[in-house]
This record gives C-alpha cells, sequence and structure tokens, in this order.
C-alpha cells in the first residue's frame, strides 16, 4: 500500500516472539487481513495481538512513537465506557524487521466494515455516550499540535488540492472542492477536548448493533472536539446522525467543523486506496456521498 512498505509475515513474528518472548512462543500465530494501513497485525493466541509498523522509520523514532501509543492508549482506556486494547510489550527489532513493535490484549468483535451499524439506534447512542466520556477526560493544559487533523482547518488545503487533482475522473470534484471552500473556513469557537482522532470503521467493534469495543486508541489527546465527529459521517445514516447530535448538544459550527474533518480524511482515501485497498477507498467514497447529501443546509461558498 506504501512505497518502501515493510515485509512482516507469521514466521517472523513467530521467530521474533520465541526469541523476545518465549512465554509465548507455543502460542498460534495467525495473520489478520483488516482495512488499516499503518500496522501488520497477528493474533498470538486467543488474547494478544501483536502489531507491526508498515512504513520504514528512525528506530529511536518509531521506539518512541510506540511508547506514546502505548500511554495515550491506557489513558483511552481509563475512560471509554467499551472496552480498548490495552499495551502489553514492547519488542525490539528482529531478524531483518527494523523496528520495535507492540503487543496488546486481543478484543473481540467485527469492525464496521464486516458488521456496517449505519441504522442501528443503539449504535449511535452508545456512539455518543463514548464521545461525551471522552470529552470529559482532562486535557491536563494541552491544545492540539502536529500536522494532522484536529488544530486549522485551513492547514489542510494543499492536502486538500492535491486530492482534488489526484480525483478527476473518480469523483465529483467541483461539487467537493465548492463543499470544502465553504467548510475550510469555518471558526475555531470550541476548546480543545481529548478525542480518539480516528474513528473509522476499521477501529470500531460491532456486534448485532452495539459499540462493544474501540481500536487504535493511541492517538489519544487534546484536539478540535468537531474531529471525533468524523465518526458518524463514516459510520451512520441521516437518521442516527441526528440521535449523537441530539446527545451531544453540538452547536452548528461544530457540527460543520465535523463535516470538514471526515471531508478532509475521506478526500485521501478514495484516489489514494482505488487499488491497493479497495474496502478503504469504497467506505471513502460512502462518507463523501453522505457529506454531499447533507450539504445543502450549507450557506454558499464565499464566491457563490
Amino acid at each position: 500500500m506504501h512505497e518502501g512498505q515493510l515485509d512482516v509475515d507469521a514466521e517472523l513474528v513467530r521467530r521474533l516472539i520465541g526469541d523476545q518472548f518465549p512465554q509465548w512462543s507455543d502460542l498460534p500465530v495467525v495473520h489478520v487481513a483488516p482495512a488499516g494501513t499503518v500496522n501488520a497485525i497477528f493474533r498470538v493466541g486467543d488474547s494478544l495481538a501483536a502489531r507491526f509498523p508498515l512504513q520504514a522509520g528512525d528506530p529511536q523514532e518509531v521506539r518512541d512513537w510506540l511508547t506514546e501509543e502505548a500511554r495515550a492508549a491506557s489513558a483511552f482506556a481509563a475512560m471509554s465506557p467499551v472496552p480498548s486494547p490495552k499495551p502489553i510489550a514492547l519488542g525490539a527489532p528482529g531478524h531483518g524487521y527494523p523496528l520495535s513493535w507492540a503487543v496488546q490484549d486481543w478484543l473481540p468483535g467485527c469492525d464496521a466494515i464486516a458488521e456496517d451499524p449505519e441504522v442501528s439506534a443503539d449504535f449511535a447512542l452508545e456512539l455518543a455516550d463514548l464521545l461525551a466520556c471522552l470529552r470529559e477526560a482532562d486535557t491536563g493544559g494541552r491544545r492540539f499540535s502536529g500536522g494532522g487533523r484536529g488544530g486549522h482547518l485551513t492547514d489542510h488545503d494543499e492536502w486538500m488540492d492535491l486530492c482534488f487533482d489526484r480525483s478527476v475522473g473518480l469523483l465529483d470534484v467541483e461539487t467537493l472542492r465548492d463543499l470544502w471552500e465553504r467548510l475550510r473556513v469555518l471558526p475555531e469557537v470550541d476548546e480543545d477536548v481529548m478525542c480518539h482522532g480516528d474513528l473509522t470503521p476499521q477501529n470500531v467493534l460491532v456486534d448485532a448493533g452495539h459499540l462493544v469495543g474501540v481500536l487504535d486508541t493511541g492517538g489519544f489527546g487534546a484536539a478540535d472536539p468537531a474531529l471525533d465527529l468524523v465518526s458518524v459521517w463514516h459510520l451512520l445514516d441521516d437518521e442516527r446522525r441526528g440521535l449523537v447530535r441530539q446527545q451531544l448538544k453540538c452547536g452548528e459550527v461544530q457540527w460543520h467543523r465535523g463535516m470538514a474533518w471526515a471531508l478532509q480524511q475521506a478526500m485521501g482515501l478514495v484516489w489514494y486506496y482505488a487499488e491497493t485497498n479497495p474496502i478503504m477507498s469504497r467506505w471513502g467514497l460512502r462518507t463523501l456521498d453522505r457529506l454531499v447529501g447533507a450539504s445543502t443546509a450549507l450557506p454558499l461558498s464565499p464566491g457563490g
């Protein structure tokens, strides 16, 4: 999926575990084929998961990143009303794999791609409860920092221009560009709160229409409260989105900024993963369709 992507297979994982964590050396190792793109995931026995970064990087920086992820994941678990993975161990490079890697506990359930919660009112209310609980977490005075989603919308203009250029022939670029122009100028009216940061279908576990777990919690940090509203556009239909908005008492600006963050994320999915990860490309397209469908309630663009 990425240039220079690292190769990781079950045999390599078994060797690394045998060397570094011999207490687990007899457990079966099975590759998990998720829709995610950052890590290769392997199930170890019934209760563990090993995560291996797929993109090469400076080994010390990657180790520091995994250490910080573990800290954030523990903080998320302490606030979440539903289960989330707890960090267990940090592995070291070996057998040709150049980076550190992480072990966490395994959570049961299907992700929201395999079991779509789009029309579940129960799921919508449970999602709203999750977001409300995360917003209650103490930021410790921290504010958003970094180059990803969660700060200033206009910081992403260059990325969006690239996405629009690459999406010609795949999407209605003119309509989507106009939507971004209307959303990108929304004011920053809310104080930062603690956010998951990537509440997308592959990071949400569903069972019989209920929210039963959240994955990839290592990005838990301070950000625009609208950031976690990307989840309603990725996961829910119009009626169920309304339930979340009602429960959280979102104002117009916060709700529409949530649309902006969802648009910023979904625009990159369709073209970038069209060939290498069609699952992600398809759910990005569905999210864009929902955003365009809801855009008639927005004000005209500055030039409109």
